[in-house]
């Protein structure tokens, strides 16, 4: 039995009921001969669907490195490995409740749900450090873990400025890891290797993490907090509150599931970012019981026109100065100027903004041997 994430009896009695967020902060791997994802993804295991062999026991792993052709095991599914050919089940589903009509009690209940989630985290790993970048997510989580804040960017970058300012409102000190060009040229191709993926977009989202685990992991930390699953939670994305055509839904409520669905892809790419450091990935936000808060919020206290995240900001103001808890702040791969400094480095590379993906192409030809790694399917 091999499991990451949680107590083994908390994921059979999951399992038993059917209950998708039993309290934990994600799961995956081996369980009395069985295969296990949790219902949101938040711990990545694969299998090798190619593979020559003839049961697939010995064809699962948690990295996509240890595989010839590494499949994501879908999120809320299990997959017997003691028979051939077997084809992964789906056991839990996301819970779609009623909305709370209570605004008070469900801000409560968020609340409470967060305390919740940073109480776990300290219990099982105090000697963490926080990625900071000056937003609401992860000032509310340095705040509530009291953890060491560390900022990645380029030094004329948003983040780093949004971060020194931020830290300065909260009274905290604040480590800046200043990147140049080359830091990013070296650390592509194992990192590349790492997340099992080269597409431009990936890479620039994971190169800040992988970067300020490294320093934090060089400072002697076990463990690196993360904002992450904000965003998708509480309805932080310009499409929610538009419904255009990047959504299917009609409400932001119905929008807001839909992104919270493309958690199980995203976070195996900041899990290996921070793993490939030696560091344990932390996300207090994704745990089960804020997770559970979130469903339950109504449009109003998610995000229209004039807010995004309004039940995140409502309960980081308790904890976080007001210019904090409503700063606005860009995604990490711009804030930190690394996807600019990516695609200057590409064209000074040869690769021009004409070729087709021109930044994939570069980061391609980082690869030392010029093989690709696994590419995860």
């Amino acid at each position: 039995m091999t499991l990451r994430g949680a107590d083994p009896d908390i994921v059979r009695g999951a399992l038993e009921r059917g209950d998708p967020l039993p309290g934990t902060t994600g799961f995956a791997g081996e369980l009395d001969g069985t295969l296990v994802r949790d219902v949101l993804g938040r711990v990545p295991v694969y299998v090798d669907r190619e593979s020559d062999h003839r049961t697939p026991a010995a064809d699962w792993a948690f990295e996509p490195t240890a595989l010839e052709h590494p499949t994501l095991l879908p999120a809320g599914t299990t997959l017997d490995l003691t028979t051939p050919d077997a084809e992964p089940e789906r056991r839990w589903t996301l819970p779609d409740p009623d909305p709370e009509t209570d605004h008070d009690a469900a801000l409560e209940r968020l609340a409470t749900a967060i305390r919740t989630a940073a109480d776990d985290a300290l219990e099982a790993d105090p000697d963490i450090a926080v990625a900071f970048s000056g937003g609401v997510d992860s000032a509310l989580v340095a705040e509530l873990l009291d953890a060491p804040l560390y900022v990645v960017g380029f030094p004329d970058s948003h983040d780093v400025e949004a971060a020194q300012t931020a830290a300065e409102a909260m009274g905290r000190e604040l480590t800046v890891v200043e990147l140049t060009p080359a830091d990013l040229e070296q650390a592509v191709p194992d990192l590349a290797r790492a997340i099992g993926r080269t597409n431009a977009m990936d890479v620039q989202i994971a190169l800040p993490l992988s970067l300020v685990s490294e320093r934090v992991a060089a400072d002697g930390f076990d463990a690196l907090a993360v904002g992450q699953g904000a965003d998708e939670l509480f309805g932080g994305y310009e499409k929610v509150v538009r419904l255009d055509h990047r959504v299917a839904a009609e409400t932001t409520r119905g929008a807001v599931r839909e992104q919270i669905a493309t958690l199980s892809e995203q976070l195996p790419r900041d899990v290996h970012a921070i793993e490939a450091r030696g560091l344990e990935p932390v996300a207090p936000l994704l745990h089960d019981a804020v997770v559970d808060a979130a469903l339950r919020l109504p449009d109003e206290l998610l995000a229209d026109e004039t807010e995004r995240k309004r039940a995140l900001r409502h309960v980081a103001a308790e904890y976080l100065p007001e210019a904090v808890a409503i700063r606005e702040k860009k995604a990490v791969q711009y804030g930190s100027l690394v996807a600019r400094e990516l695609d200057r480095l590409a064209r000074q590379a040869g690769y021009k903004r004409r070729i087709d993906d021109h930044v994939t192409k570069y980061v391609r030809s980082l690869l030392d041997d010029g093989s690709e790694p696994p590419t995860v399917s």
